[in-house]
């Protein structure tokens, strides 16, 4: 057996060993959990470190928004072509837009460093409007509410007009933190609405206007109808019809008017240049409103300069127009027994072309400054009440103006309150190809003498002007019974050219007495205003030769001189002597309104033209194919049921026949634009008729297109 204190030592070292090996196990437990607190401290760490970097990282890119969108806003301050101030709770100035500084002359904000608003707005907008405006800031710094007010502020070189915005600014808790004033110029706004409100009422007034022009006219034809229906007098029944002409015409005008000014403003108002003769035009457009000056017995004078060209090349027609226009409206505003005068100048000359001014003179009303500033715009007149008083659209100087634009000239107007007005206009226009030439060359006036007889001292001084113009003197009387003593005292004139109306002795007494003397030599011509109808039964009787109507015009002069001397008219050079017999013609009417059908063959009727009648181009096509020797021409409505009138005569030209192609088709339709016409001559027509049908464009057209040695 072994000792026993052995064994218990090696019992105790078991012991010993077992105990150091669970303090180790336990040792090597706790070393784990730690490694893993560790691990897990690191992990915390290292995440905390992330969190702190990302934070770092988001506060650094909001502080680089921040800055950027204050940059922005600094951008906006300055380039706002607004007026900005800033003001902080003390109203001081904080901040303001370069706007203002240039408004008040400031070289940076810096000037205003410490200011408050009333000292740095003063110099803009005076002390009352400033004081004013302090008002209102400090009304809505206190209510927290936002203002709102609009002002004046004088400017250089006009006063400015702005809308003001004052908005309070709170911070934190609702704290005053100060204030912003917007300005925003309004000027231009304010002048376009006042403008489209002006525009507005004129157009109002305008429509008000037109439907007095227009049911004015329609009432007279109305009611004239009527009362010729009823009245068993054929005097009275004519008289209804004259009237009913007038009414007819003037609706016309106020028509035509509405037409060009709406060509105006889509841009289609064309020219149509030619050539033509200056003093024609003139007499066409004085001869439209002869009988207005007849009736109120008024004086017209036309005095047209020697140098201007015989012929120039323009748009003859829209000058007659302007002209008729500026005549019409002399008329309208001059009393009875006024004056009227029309002088046509050469302005300037230059190789191919030249400026004629046109100046048309009256003793009227006149005009005074406002209204003046007025006249020339559309749908005005010089006061509200013209329209009913004296009749017209307001619409006719407005499109003068611009037909006379498009020829390179302007219209004006010179003229006071109560002392009559000078309407004028200047044009471009190219000279003819006619060359100029005496009217009366050959004349031997060392042998004949001319005398004029005529109570006017202004109408015998136009008269001596005229003659002297053509390259003759003649003797003048202002009365009968002078013109008597002068005859007496240097034996008789060859011509007498008499005024028909005159105090005392008048024309037609004087002519009696000339040929009582046995001067059967002595010719002698009336002169008036006067239809030669009304009294042409009575001057013959009186021994008048021949006839010369007012006003005065030098080829009508040249023209009367010469036939009284045997020589021919200068009138045949410039208008075909053709007769209106048309016997032997045929002519297809194409024309879907039985009325309208009806008009054109009472109106030829006269002429001897034989007529056929087509209700569309369907039947027309067939008609003109069945017999196209029978046709001599065709006149064409365009608008029409089953087959316009386009298509039929396309389809007409592409016949087979050697006449189709030949036969003049001349339009005949109510669609009378340029555009209109151009596609008439598009579809094969060979010329165009306006509706209403004037009678001497239809004449005009068998004229031109049916040979006369067909007539009978």
């Amino acid at each position: 057996m072994d000792d026993p204190a052995e064994y218990d030592d090696t019992r105790a070292l078991r012991d010993l060993a077992a105990d150091l090996r669970q303090r180790v196990a336990e040792l090597e437990k706790a070393g784990k959990k730690s490694a893993r607190e560790i691990a897990r401290l690191k992990r915390a760490v290292e995440h905390e470190r992330t969190v702190n970097i990302a934070k770092a990282n988001q506060e650094a890119a909001r502080s680089l928004a921040q800055r950027e969108r204050e940059r922005y806003m600094r951008l906006v301050l300055e380039n706002s072509t607004d007026i900005i101030l800033l003001l902080d709770k003390h109203l001081m100035l904080v901040h303001c837009t370069k706007v203002f500084l240039k408004k008040t002359g400031a070289r940076n904000a810096a000037d205003f460093a410490g200011r408050t608003f009333q000292e740095v707005f003063e110099p803009l907008a005076g002390r009352e409007i400033t004081a004013g405006l302090f008002a209102i800031l400090c009304a809505a710094v206190n209510t927290n509410n936002p203002a709102e007010q609009t002002v004046e502020i004088a400017g250089s070189p006009t006063r400015h007009k702005y809308t003001v915005v004052f908005t309070p600014m709170s911070g934190t808790g609702g704290a005053n933190e100060g204030a912003m004033i917007h300005l925003h110029d309004v000027t231009a706004i304010e002048e376009a609405r006042e403008m489209a409100e002006r525009a507005s009422t004129a157009k109002s007034d305008f429509l008000s206007n037109m439907s007095h022009e227009i049911r004015t006219p329609l009432n007279a034809i109305i009611g004239m109808t009527a009362i010729a229906k009823l009245s068993p007098s054929a005097e009275r029944k004519e008289y209804c019809l004259d009237r009913i002409e007038d009414a007819s015409k003037h609706l016309l005008g106020v028509i035509n008017d509405i037409l060009d000014m709406s060509k105006i403003e889509a841009n289609k108002f064309v020219l149509s240049p030619e050539e033509f003769n200056f003093e024609n035009m003139l007499r066409k457009a004085t001869d439209v409103i002869n009988f207005k000056v007849a009736e109120k017995q008024q004086n017209l004078f036309v005095n047209i300069d020697r140098n201007i060209p015989r012929t120039l090349i323009g748009d003859d027609q829209r000058i007659a127009q302007v002209i008729t226009n500026l005549l019409s409206n002399a008329v309208k505003f001059t009393p009875e027994s006024g004056t009227i005068r029309v002088d046509a100048l050469l302005e300037k000359e230059e190789e191919t072309c030249c400026i004629v001014q046109v100046r048309v003179t009256d003793t009227g009303i006149g005009l005074g400054e406002e209204q003046k500033s007025r006249i020339f715009r559309p749908f005005e007149q010089a006061e509200s009440g013209t329209s009913r008083k004296f009749g017209g659209t307001g619409l006719g100087l407005t499109i003068s103006r611009s037909i006379v634009e498009m020829m390179e000239g302007t219209l004006w107007v010179e003229s006071e309150a109560g002392r009559g007005a000078t309407f004028a206009f200047t044009v471009r226009v190219a000279k003819g190809n006619k060359e100029q030439r005496g009217l009366l060359e050959g004349v031997n006036w060392n042998t004949l003498r001319v005398l004029a007889v005529d109570d006017d001292p202004v109408i015998l001084e136009y008269f001596g002007r005229m003659a002297g113009q053509l390259g003759f003197a003649c003797d003048t009387a202002a009365s009968g019974d002078e013109a008597l003593r002068m005859i007496g005292q240097n034996g008789s004139y060859d011509l007498n050219f008499v005024d028909w109306k005159m105090p005392g002795m008048d024309g037609m007494e004087l002519s009696r007495r000339i040929k009582a003397r046995g001067e059967d030599k002595s010719v002698v011509i009336m002169i008036s205003a006067t239809e030669w109808s009304l009294i042409e039964e009575e001057a013959k009787k009186a021994g008048v030769g021949k006839f010369l109507p007012k006003p005065l015009f030098p080829s009508d002069l040249a023209d009367c001189i010469n036939w009284c001397l045997g020589r021919g008219s200068l009138k045949a050079e410039l208008t075909e002597a053709v007769s209106d017999s048309f016997q032997g013609f045929r002519l297809l009417l194409v024309e879907d309104v039985e009325i309208n059908r009806e008009i054109v063959i009472s109106l030829l009727e006269p002429t001897g033209l034989e007529i056929d009648c087509a209700e569309n181009g369907l039947q027309a096509v067939r008609l003109y194919s069945e017999n196209p020797e029978r046709v001599d021409i065709i006149f064409m409505d365009v608008q029409m049921p089953t087959m316009d009138g386009y298509e039929a005569t396309r389809r007409i030209r592409a016949m087979d026949h050697p006449l189709a192609a030949k036969v003049p088709i001349v339009a005949m339709t109510a669609n009378v634009f340029k555009e209109d016409i151009a596609r008439c001559l598009q579809a094969g027509m060979n010329d165009h008729v306006g509706k209403p049908i004037n009678l001497d464009d239809v004449l005009h057209a068998l004229r031109l297109y049916l040979p006369p040695a067909k007539a009978s």
